[in-house]
């Protein structure tokens, strides 16, 4: 499958530190396992849990699209 960023997810990746960064990457990478849930009322959205940090994407034929990267606390109240 093929990633595409955001423009929001790229400003966060470059913003935390060497080790987030790699935990980011690999969690990424390996997105259809791992700890997904679809989100409820946004058609073909889904949540990626990476510790604390919440990866909001979405998949659209082969092609994933990272939405935005953003603390647990402020995840869900921008739906």
């Amino acid at each position: 499958m093929k990633i595409e960023y955001s423009k929001k997810a790229v400003k966060y990746v470059n913003s935390v530190d060497k080790l987030a960064k790699k935990r980011l990457r690999e969690a990424i990478e390996k997105i259809p396992f791992g700890d997904i849930k679809k989100l409820q009322g946004i058609e073909n959205g889904y949540r990626l849990r990476v510790g604390n940090l919440r990866v909001l994407f979405s998949i659209e034929d082969d092609t994933i699209y990272i939405d935005n990267i953003i603390p647990r606390g402020q995840a869900y109240k921008r739906m």
